[in-house]
């Protein structure tokens, strides 16, 4: 089952997560949360790992409109965009919002689901484009 949609680049980790960033502002979303899961590994385990950084990103009106349908889709909220370092290339993954429509089975959200995926692959296709 897939869960989401990937690109993979030939730049550096943090200079995508620049980007990310920029795209996703672009496409109506704020980062609300920020997991450095290297730095939390290694400061909670003293493990090693590649870079690895979880942005939750959301966009009000559609977390609004998804809120007013279903107050419990908040458990799956907000839509995860993961920028990670993998055999040197950088890969930036988004969850697909359609997960929300599966998970609970209320095809009211599949209109909300459908527009936040498609703001999530434009802004991965701006990264894509900008890193070309």
């Amino acid at each position: 089952m897939s869960y989401g949609t990937a690109i993979t680049l030939d730049r550096p980790h943090d200079e995508v997560v620049e980007k990310v960033r920029a795209a996703l502002k672009e496409q109506g979303f704020g980062v609300l949360t920020e997991i450095d899961v290297q730095a939390t590994m290694r400061e909670k385990l003293g493990e090693q790992m590649q870079p690895y950084l979880i942005l939750g990103a959301c966009n009000p009106p559609l977390a609004h409109r998804a809120l007013s349908a279903d107050p419990s889709i908040g458990l799956l909220l907000p839509c995860n965009v993961v920028v990670r370092l993998h055999e040197g290339r950088t890969v930036v993954e988004a969850l697909d919002p359609n997960i929300m429509v599966e998970a609970t089975g209320d095809a009211s959200l599949s209109p909300i689901a459908a527009q936040a995926a498609t703001k999530l692959n434009a802004a991965l296709d701006t990264v894509a484009n900008q890193s070309a």
